[in-house]
């Protein structure tokens, strides 16, 4: 700085001196430079960061979006489902209930026919026993033991005869 001060005949130690200031003002230059690149580097990395931040937020909202559309979807076809089987359920208790009152028939009709098949036989039983009556009485010499048949008669049909 001294240099700066003087007349100029002393070149030597005034080269010297802004050659190495020259190489600081450099060094500062290149240090400014870095530093400024540096920054450009780090600001350029935040905005990366906040892009892909954004685009992470609109992938997770999409995301949800679609979870909230299938469990709306999900819903409404859990309800068109319930509606099926309440049909299904309704339409069940009503073939129970026909079913219930055919077996009843059934039951019913099984015992009527049994009635009528005893009556039936019963009836046979006196046919035959009354044949073999007016057999006996038009043949008097046939052995004929018209107790015998009418207790076998009586004894066939308990349901006609209930005294017996």
């Amino acid at each position: 700085m001294a240099s700066s001060s003087g007349s100029g005949s002393g070149s030597g130690s005034s080269g010297s001196l802004s050659a190495a200031t020259a190489a600081l003002a450099a060094a500062a230059g290149s240090e400014e430079e870095l530093r400024a690149l540096m920054e450009q580097r780090r600001a350029k990395r935040m905005l990366s960061n906040r892009e892909s931040a954004r685009r992470s937020r609109m992938r997770k909202q999409r995301h949800l979006d679609e979870l909230t559309a299938q469990a709306a979807q999900l819903r409404r076809e859990n309800a068109h489902v319930a509606t099926a089987l309440g049909l299904t359920t309704q339409g069940l208790l009503a073939v129970d209930a026909e079913n219930a009152v055919l077996r009843t028939q059934a039951a019913e009709l099984a015992a009527r026919l049994h009635s009528l098949n005893d009556i039936l036989a019963c009836m046979n039983t006196t046919n035959a026993a009354a044949a073999a009556v007016s057999l006996a009485a038009a043949h008097p010499f046939l052995a004929f033991d018209g107790a015998n048949t009418f207790d076998e008669l009586l004894r066939s049909c308990p349901e006609m005869f209930p005294l017996c």
